[in-house]
């Protein structure tokens, strides 16, 4: 078993904003538990290849590299940008923790600092996420929507280059790596609804350790982003969509009055059709999770009712297609 005497041994990938996060993690759990952590660099197969997340769909290729480390238990927990995370368990792990959210929304970095609004026809914007691009393109079919990969810094060097106008990039993201300074504007989740968890971490570990000697991982645990976010991520389960889908959610837990509200789209890839939805449940407390799921699946399966399913669908068919001759 790894990290009983030394320091605690977290698995993260080795980007600038993995890293970041995965620190930001390190310290909380230092400062609330007095358990020194060390972070352990891990090359995940998203990180390494070429292809656009459309193209591989998108679901785990950012965290099974991370998972293998926990199944064989050479690290003790792992840190994932929630939003990456497939919604189906794991075998044999368990979300030990799920630290406070940071802001979920989208945000634009464009050139001369203009707003999306002010952008002229014709404008290219990159994003490497289906979702995004759904839901500007129902906003403004007049911008041209480029796919792009690679970190937030590369994605940023193409705007300062002037091979693209803008690119879009969570905004909590942006925060971890200091580059808020490149915001010029940013999405509230009426005009463009946030993935699922965006803005959230979460924290692994192995499901026979996590009530033993990784039990203080719960003291970074926030139970109201919890609830929040597994009303989320259960609309993309019943969906059966992963991260790569054009599917957004939003939910917001009202400690005032005990209730989660939820809302969520579903967008085709051009933004000419979408299915909306938002339902407000009363729930029993932070702690009610089964609440929270109960609403997730309440308000997914009205919007299958109205055809999201089949935008959905529609969505994976044209990724998967073969390229035209």
């Amino acid at each position: 078993m790894t990290g009983t005497t030394g320091p605690a041994r977290l698995a993260t990938r080795r980007s600038n904003m993995a890293t970041s996060q995965s620190q930001l993690v390190a310290d909380a759990i230092t400062e609330r538990t007095g358990r020194a952590v060390e972070l352990v660099l891990v090359t995940s197969f998203g990180d390494v290849t070429k292809a656009h997340l459309t193209q591989l769909g998108g679901t785990g290729v950012f965290v099974n590299a991370l998972r293998d480390e926990l199944t064989a238990d050479t690290v003790d927990f792992a840190v994932h940008s929630l939003k990456d995370l497939p919604t189906a368990p794991a075998d044999g792990l368990v979300l030990a923790a799920i630290p406070e959210r940071d802001d979920p929304r989208d945000a634009l970095c464009a050139r001369d600092g203009l707003k999306f609004a002010d952008l002229p026809a014709g404008s290219r914007i990159g994003t490497g996420s289906p979702r995004r691009v759904a839901q500007l393109a129902a906003l403004r079919s007049d911008l041209v929507y480029v796919p792009i990969r690679g970190n937030a810094e590369t994605r940023l060097g193409k705007v300062a280059s002037g091979e693209l106008d803008a690119v879009v990039l969570a905004y909590a993201g942006l925060v971890r790596v200091g580059r808020t300074a490149d915001v010029t504007d940013v999405f509230d989740p009426e005009q463009v609804l946030p993935a699922p968890g965006q803005g959230a971490l979460a924290v692994e570990c192995r499901a026979d350790r996590a009530a033993g000697d990784l039990a203080y991982l719960s003291a970074v645990d926030h139970p109201a982003t919890r609830l929040a976010v597994v009303a989320e991520r259960t609309v993309l389960a019943e969906l059966e969509a992963g991260c790569a889908a054009p599917v957004g959610a939003h939910a917001l837990y009202d400690a005032d009055r005990g209730e989660l509200r939820l809302r969520a789209a579903v967008v085709s890839t051009d933004g000419s059709e979408s299915v909306r939805g938002e339902r407000t449940a009363a729930v029993a407390g932070p702690a009610d999770v089964d609440g929270a799921a109960a609403l997730g699946r309440e308000l997914a399966r009205t919007m299958i009712s109205d055809g999201a399913d089949r935008i959905v669908a529609d969505a994976f068919a044209e990724r998967d297609a073969p390229p035209a001759p």
